[in-house]
């Protein structure tokens, strides 16, 4: 429906958008100090001026939206959305998402030169760190961060899934450069994702099988100040990204260390930015193996008189139907207070199902309830 306003400039228009898409205009809107009729009206142009289809979204649920347009820029996109043959309301979607990818949140950009460091962590396996950190690195990547997701855990799970080909056991890696071995530039291992929805924001350092070694070789290196061993081969990097996320292997040894190291708190940094994000599951023995975690921490914090933070925790592949053990168990995460629980994240099917297509989560299933989540989880920790 359309109505015009009585000066004749704009009318009122009242079509649909689902309700996820009509919130985050919302909020970027309001960030930028942007009036929301604006925004729609810069999509719809930015939309219309495209030159090739722009990916479908699912717009089921769709509930009323009503904005005011430049007059005549309605009939337009139901023209543009004719010739494209798709719904009107799907060209409206697809416009709101368009103008929030061209004008990403100003949220926690770094204003120090400091880039934050996320540390998925928790030396129990099975926990999900691999899902959770390539999640929250697709967040960030997809609300305009550039994102370095390195795989620092030998067996690759991170590398695999999203069809990133492991760097061969003897070539360069990362393995070498924290021993002092690197032959050539680190930076141009580095692979970006070929995915349009991030934009070539999100890249990955791929894993390597030598990284089974790791604790070894740096136990016997002539190297001062061990734990400082992926500190020292990431700062080049830094220059290039807003955001470091490091999937760690499942492991209490040296390796871990220089992860936990690596993400400390650097003079000048704001809290609760750079810090430890540990999965668990709503069981006894990812209790036992965070304590276990929490005492290494604590020790190379005070060992070295360093800031760690922990960001918090994610209660991942929770289900209430497994009874007592699980919700007993979600209840004591909870209550530890600190570190906080970031999210509860279900045993849903659309991580699997990326996985299998090897696709990033927000890529393959950008709207579904683990997506969300691992927005939410991106935002508590920016």
């Amino acid at each position: 429906m359309v109505t015009p306003s009585p000066s004749g400039d704009r009318e009122k228009v009242v079509s649909k958008l689902p309700s996820w898409l009509r919130q985050d205009l919302k909020v970027r809107a309001a960030e930028l100090g942007i009036d929301i009729q604006d925004a729609v009206a810069a999509g719809i142009n930015a939309w219309r001026a495209l030159e090739s289809d722009y990916s479908p979204i699912d717009t089921a649920g769709a509930t009323s939206f009503s904005t005011w347009l430049p007059t005549g820029q309605w009939e337009d996109l139901k023209a543009t959305s004719t010739e494209r043959g798709i719904p009107f309301v799907q060209g409206l979607a697809q416009s709101a998402e368009l103008w929030l990818k061209q004008h990403p949140s100003p949220r926690h950009r770094p204003v120090t030169g400091i880039t934050s460091r996320k540390i998925v962590i928790n030396q129990k396996g099975g926990v999900g760190k691999t899902a959770v950190a390539a999640g929250i690195a697709e967040a960030f990547a997809e609300d305009g961060f550039r994102v370095l997701l390195v795989d620092y855990d030998p067996q690759g799970h991170l590398s695999d899934q999203l069809g990133i080909e492991q760097i061969a056991p003897g070539a360069d890696s990362l393995v070498l450069h924290m021993c002092g071995e690197g032959r050539g530039q680190l930076g141009d291992l580095i692979i970006a994702v070929e995915e349009p929805r991030f934009e070539k924001r999100l890249s990955v350092l791929p894993a390597c099988p030598d990284g089974f070694l790791l604790d070894a070789k740096i136990a016997v290196s002539r190297m001062r100040n061990k734990e400082a061993a992926l500190d020292r081969a990431l700062a080049p990097l830094e220059k290039d990204f807003d955001v470091v996320v490091v999937d760690c292997p499942p492991s209490l040894g040296m390796a871990t260390d220089a992860a936990i190291y690596y993400g400390r708190r650097r003079p000048g940094e704001a809290t609760g930015v750079s810090g430890m994000v540990i999965p668990v599951l709503a069981e006894d023995s990812s209790a036992t193996a965070y304590s276990m975690l929490a005492d290494q921490i604590e020790s190379l914090r005070d060992d070295m008189g360093i800031d760690i933070e922990y960001l918090g925790l994610v209660v991942n592949l929770y289900d209430s139907r497994r009874g007592y053990v699980a919700t007993s168990s979600l209840k004591e995460w909870r209550s530890l207070g600190d570190p906080r629980v970031l999210a509860v994240i279900g045993d849903l099917k659309e991580q699997r199902e990326a996985v299998r297509l090897r696709r990033p989560l927000l890529a393959y299933s950008p709207h579904s309830d683990q997506a969300e989540i691992m927005r939410q989880i991106a935002r508590e920790i920016s």
